[in-house]
């Protein structure tokens, strides 16, 4: 860099928390208003300069030949999309035949062993491998010990990755719904056989991860394609996205934004369900009927189970998690109960003695 560009960035360098040498880190966040390398004689304004950083470069999915490739970019466009077989009957064949195999060669071990133990050789692995090389051959036992080892190896393995595959999730109904369409509409595979797996629906699984408040996020997202608009689609989608497709059947939005509006949205119906029964509960006390009390306990088994209902739809949370939740806001509600019935009492107390 040119000493008439390098007084124009601004550079803010912290210690590094992670080396006692006193390395740093260096963070730019003003860019040079000259090209690098070319010297002052070729200026370059800042809106320039600032445009040139920000601009990104996105292949929409038309520009893809039909086919695999336009298969492939559509299924990567969208982590909803990444869905494939995972094959769970041919893992089942091949961890069956090797058992078999791991079986047989464990029965062979077994007879070795028995002959061995009459000559004594089956205590030692040494005096097993000498006996051998005097008779100049290879041990038996030391030869299927061999082989059931690279059986086990690959057993281990195979078992191991069905057993992860199995935790892999399985594609959503709404994101399998458009999948389905997508394909029927576009075709890309010219072959039918070729695109009968997406019909293997029950051995198909999903690379998306799951989210906090995935069903939750599906329903708002599904409202938004409903009313998809040039509003919504600006608010909810960043300009890559926008930029993907020229398809007025295919909508992307962004993950993060839809999850603000979520959390907005959760955030008000959390707030809404503890606001309305403190409220409610306060206005019976105030009257001072005499089955105020019972009426606010009715209110607070309301509100317990919309609350509880609300958690099991809004979010993820395993029952022992639900089972916590609804507990502590039960006992928030009692605790509003037991104030103002005090606070009542009390307030009655000092009328009489009036």
């Amino acid at each position: 860099m040119s000493s008439s560009t390098a007084s124009d960035v601004v550079e803010k360098c912290e210690p590094h928390s992670a080396h006692s040498s006193g390395d740093h880190i260096l963070v730019i966040d003003h860019p040079a208003t000259a090209a690098v390398g070319e010297g002052p004689n070729c200026p370059v304004s800042p809106a320039m300069a600032q445009r040139e950083i920000t601009e990104t470069i996105t292949i929409p999915l038309q520009k893809y030949p039909r086919g695999y490739p336009l298969q492939a970019a559509f299924q990567a466009s969208e982590s909803g999309w990444s869905i494939y077989r995972s094959f769970n009957y041919l893992h089942s064949r091949v961890i069956l035949d090797l058992q078999d195999e791991l079986r047989c060669l464990e029965e062979n071990l077994e007879e070795i062993d028995q002959e061995n133990s009459q000559k004594q050789r089956v205590g030692s692995r040494k005096d097993d491998i000498l006996h051998w090389r005097r008779e100049k051959e290879e041990s038996p036992r030391a030869s299927i010990i061999e082989t059931i080892r690279c059986k086990l190896v690959s057993y281990d393995e195979i078992v191991s990755k069905a057993r992860d595959l199995n935790t892999f999730q399985r594609p959503s109904n709404r994101d399998y719904r458009s999948f389905r369409t997508w394909m029927w509409n576009r075709k890309p595979l010219s072959y039918e056989r070729e695109e009968e797996f997406i019909k293997r629906r029950e051995d198909l699984v999903s690379l998306r991860q799951g989210r906090e408040w995935s069903g939750f996020d599906g329903l708002v997202e599904s409202c938004l394609q409903k009313i998809h608009c040039r509003f919504t689609h600006r608010l909810f989608a960043t300009k890559e996205l926008r930029d993907k497709t020229n398809d007025e059947h295919v909508h992307y939005y962004s993950q993060s934004r839809v999850e603000k509006l979520v959390g907005l949205i959760v955030t008000v119906i959390i707030f809404i369900l503890l606001v309305i029964p403190v409220v409610t509960m306060y206005k019976l006390t105030v009257i001072g009927h005499r089955n105020s009390t019972l009426d606010a306990v009715g209110i607070l088994i309301v509100f317990t189970m919309l609350f509880s209902a609300a958690m099991s739809f809004l979010t993820n949370a395993k029952r022992h998690e639900l089972f916590a939740a609804g507990a502590t806001y039960c006992a928030v509600l009692v605790v509003f109960i037991t104030n103002f019935n005090n606070s009542s009492n009390n307030a009655n107390g000092v009328l009489l003695n009036h």
